[in-house]
């Protein structure tokens, strides 16, 4: 069981919108479901055992920017509590790149793209999910990006930054900051908020779209601004609350 998200200098980039195959049974018996959707396309299908019953992890790293092995057993502990899929597989793997000290999205696609070697087919879901040495180059002097979800099934950390933004005095451990990154990247692919699982009750903080109103919530936007929220300084791995937990409950989940 396995996990990530972001914390005290973060920011992640969403993207919004969603529309689903109305053929979707035929693209998995060819092998061909799509994986260049926007960010909730596919919550339904990560939530629910309706057109996958497995889902499987492909982490790619670079090296030196392997992620922490508590750090996936978060991920995949958050799997099981929050889906029906009946088993989780993550499966970690180096991979061979000409490395950048900044990296735009489009250089994070298309090193998805050269190297995503497993593809969802018949049961299996699979999620795509790259760790990186350098940096955003949406970074600005008041925000750093430590992950992005930029497709229905792959999201992308920042690991270098991460490790320069943990593991110090006045900072989180780096599996506390690693595991939140993680988590609410994975959180966007399930569709929070109002990303592709539907509001049951409206939580969306009206200032900041595809984020959660509850500054205690895993989904609430300082957790990627610049700032220290109060579980971070203890410690703690944030929850979702409960509008967010009936938006998935509603889409197929847990």
């Amino acid at each position: 069981m396995r996990t990530i998200y972001r914390s005290i200098f973060l920011i992640s980039l969403l993207l919004i919108g969603c529309s689903k195959s109305d053929d979707i049974e035929n693209e998995l018996n060819n092998g061909n479901y799509p994986i260049k959707q926007q960010v909730g396309y596919s919550a339904n299908d990560i939530l629910s055992n309706k057109n996958f019953t497995d889902i499987y992890i492909e982490v790619m790293y670079v090296e030196g920017f392997k992620p922490s092995a508590e750090t996936l057993t978060n991920l995949e502990d958050f799997i099981e509590s929050r889906t029906y899929k009946t088993n989780i597989v993550i499966e970690e793997r180096l991979i061979n790149i000409s490395t950048k000290s900044i990296y735009s999205m489009d250089d994070v696609r298309s090193i998805e793209d050269a190297n995503r070697s497993v593809f969802s087919f018949e049961n299996q879901l699979t999620i795509s999910a790259l760790f990186l040495n350098g940096k955003s180059s949406s970074d600005t002097e008041k925000t750093t990006i430590l992950g992005t979800s930029y497709r229905n099934t792959s999201f992308v950390i920042f690991e270098e930054t991460i490790q320069e933004g943990s593991n110090d005095i006045f900072e989180p451990s780096k599996v506390t900051l690693e595991s939140t990154v993680i988590l609410h990247e994975f959180c966007h692919l399930l569709g929070l908020v109002n990303l592709g699982s539907r509001m049951v009750t409206n939580h969306e903080d009206p200032e900041h779209s595809a984020h959660c109103s509850n500054e205690n919530c895993l989904m609430y936007y300082l957790i990627e601004s610049g700032q220290m929220p109060p579980w971070m300084r203890s410690e703690q791995i944030p929850e979702l609350d409960a509008n967010c937990i009936n938006d998935l409950r509603a889409n197929g989940g847990k």
